[in-house]
């Protein structure tokens, strides 16, 4: 008899014998390495480093060593409120009761290599001087204690002319040659300021009084405003 052929098994694909093989399972990489090469560091964001960055505690509060009795409860807290130290705070404390009805006027020269903030009226009483120097210069300015002034930048830039008795201190910008303010002869502890060199918004008026400087020594004897300007 003649055998029926052998049916053979459909083509199931390349390989298709083999037994399966189980699925791989991938390893996590250490901590401290990414994709990259083995063994560096993966490099955070900035974001991210910033986040990771624990913030700067405060500074630790600075303790008044006056003597403040029952008030210094109160202190303390004013001290926290403000985030001021104690010099901060009697600074701002003083400021406040010595500089009643005072605004605060800041300036310069042209160039900003000089700037200055001082204490001052918003109603500005103002000198006109008639001298050799004021009249060439048209020195026109007000007169405030030392104490009331101070120079915020450019104490290197400044230059200084003196003549005659040499008492008054004409100092200018070494740059641009302005005069903001100088220390008159009247009075060594203050500085006469130019209003013209002020920054727009804090003056309200002014009022111009003309000073013989011609003849100083007897206008001076005369010319109470200027003495008075001149104290605390």
């Amino acid at each position: 008899k003649r055998r029926a052929p052998l049916e053979r098994p459909r083509n199931r694909g390349r390989g298709a014998d083999r037994p399966p093989r189980p699925p791989r399972r991938r390893s996590r990489p250490p901590p401290g390495k990414g994709k990259g090469r083995p063994g560096r560091k993966r490099k955070l964001p900035v974001q991210d480093q910033k986040a990771e960055e624990p913030p700067l505690p405060p500074g630790p509060l600075e303790s008044c060593s006056l003597d403040l009795g029952s008030q210094r409860e109160r202190w303390v807290k004013f001290q926290k409120r403000q985030s001021l130290t104690c010099e901060g705070a009697a600074k701002l404390l003083l400021d406040t009761f010595e500089y009643q009805g005072l605004v605060k006027h800041t300036g310069g020269c042209h160039c900003g290599a000089v700037r200055f903030e001082v204490w001052a009226s918003a109603d500005l009483h103002v000198f006109d001087c008639n001298c050799s120097i004021c009249k060439k210069k048209q020195n026109r300015h007000f007169i405030v204690p030392a104490s009331r002034f101070k120079l915020l930048k450019g104490a290197e830039n400044i230059t200084t002319y003196t003549f005659n008795t040499h008492k008054a201190q004409h100092t200018f910008c070494k740059s641009c040659g302005v005069q903001s303010f100088y220390t008159p002869r009247s009075s060594a502890d203050s500085y006469g300021i130019a209003p013209h060199c002020l920054d727009e918004g804090s003056v309200r008026s002014i009022v111009i009084e003309e000073f013989n400087g011609n003849e100083w020594e007897k206008a001076i004897k005369e010319q109470k405003t200027i003495q008075s300007k001149s104290k605390e």
